[in-house]
């Protein structure tokens, strides 16, 4: 665990969309180079929970602050990626090269104003080489594999300087092979680039073998500390656990780091 405090901080959040109560009570910390892995039933709220961090939705309740600001604020543009599902779907139709979509990552109304392409340039090459996707920089992604676009979805926000990324379930629609190297990937980025990430995904088996920590989200926060997967020692929440959020996830967080250190 990083002694710098959390990027991410939440304490008592309550969301609601549509008049309903979707989030109540939610305590979660996440700090730089953690990889978590977010679960829960469909229309448990994980959505509503990853647009609240990004600042799309306003909390009801509660506070939630990214890198000590509120969500969304001009202090954070660029520190946080989000890469969707419909981004990684992209269609097979579409015209353009890795370089090109890397490139729409780099885009802001100041350098639309005042461009300065030869710094633009470079963070596009340096997200293409952090995804391992040098020799297809100037291929068509229509004739790249699942995993490799996917790479290329990462490497736009990845050009945006982003520390945290939030990936709303990127391994649908990949294949085994591309899979399996996507997600070492993620680990790579993760361990060696120090990225922060918080992955969105109902393969269980990416959770147990990749993630530090994996949280599951049913209106709240559960964990049960005594739960594993695969003999792994990562622990994962429980729909039906009973222990305090903030106190089970600090434990979670913390058995989860010493189990890599120890590895």
């Amino acid at each position: 665990m990083s002694g710098t405090g959390p990027l991410i901080s939440i304490r008592g959040l309550q969301v609601h969309r549509g008049g309903n109560l979707v989030l109540d009570d939610i305590d979660l910390d996440v700090h730089r180079g953690d990889f978590v892995g977010v679960v829960g039933p469909n229309g448990s709220g994980k959505s509503t929970l990853l647009l609240t961090i990004i600042g799309e939705l306003q909390p009801t309740e509660g506070s939630i602050t990214v890198f000590g600001d509120q969500p969304g604020s001009l202090a954070n543009r660029g520190r946080i990626a989000w890469v969707s599902q419909a981004a990684a779907n992209l269609p097979y139709n579409l015209r353009i090269t890795v370089r090109e979509l890397v490139g729409l990552g780099t885009l802001t109304w100041r350098n639309m104003i005042r461009p300065n392409r030869t710094e633009r340039m470079e963070r596009v090459n340096n997200a293409i080489q952090m995804v391992g996707l040098e020799d297809l920089a100037d291929c068509d992604i229509r004739h790249m594999s699942g995993g490799q676009r996917q790479r290329a979805v990462v490497a736009r926000g990845l050009a945006s300087n982003a520390e945290v990324l939030i990936l709303d379930e990127p391994l649908v629609g990949v294949d085994r092979t591309s899979r399996a190297d996507f997600l070492r990937f993620l680990e790579d980025l993760c361990r060696t680039e120090k990225k922060t990430l918080l992955m969105v995904t109902h393969d269980h088996t990416a959770i147990s073998r990749c993630t530090h920590c994996a949280v599951c989200i049913d209106g709240n926060v559960h964990v049960d500390e005594e739960m594993e997967i695969d003999s792994n020692p990562l622990v994962l929440s429980n729909l039906r656990g009973n222990l305090n959020p903030k106190d089970a996830l600090n434990l979670t967080f913390s058995k989860a780091i010493q189990s890599k250190e120890e590895e």
